[in-house]
């Protein structure tokens, strides 16, 4: 069974989409409706930052399709190793990214992201564009 990581573009996307009407975010879950879905739990910090309350329905409804990711010795390795080369390139991304990025690499899992522009920069990271 496929699994993949959630980045903070994508929730964001499927929470308009679900305001607004089905476009690309919903599409790519119903192609992917028997992956595993994994969110780190940086992209769900910056997802939760747009809601006062925390146990605001819309959030609690989108997070509960996901298993969260925490950030182990090993993400934090990932992140080290990442950041340190993105940085000696001059190609250094936000520090958000770089948590995700490294949670996706130590999983070895595809990140589902818009966000192309940033990502390709990590070396070996898998990426899935909507």
């Amino acid at each position: 069974m496929e699994a993949l990581i959630f980045d903070t573009t994508f929730l964001i996307d499927f929470q308009r989409e679900r305001q607004r009407g089905k476009g690309a975010a919903h599409s790519f879950l119903e192609a992917h409706a028997e992956s595993i879905a994994y969110l780190p739990v940086t992209a769900y910090g910056e997802f939760a930052e747009g809601f006062v309350n925390r146990i605001d329905p819309a959030l609690v409804t989108m997070v509960e399709s996901f298993e969260l990711l925490p950030v182990t010795i090993n993400v934090a390795n990932a992140y080290a190793k990442i950041s340190r080369l993105l940085r000696s390139k001059g190609l250094l991304i936000g520090a958000n990214d770089l948590w995700i990025a490294a949670t996706a690499l130590e999983k070895n899992h595809p990140l589902v992201t818009r966000n192309t522009i940033d990502f390709s920069r990590i070396p070996e990271l898998e990426l899935r564009s909507y």
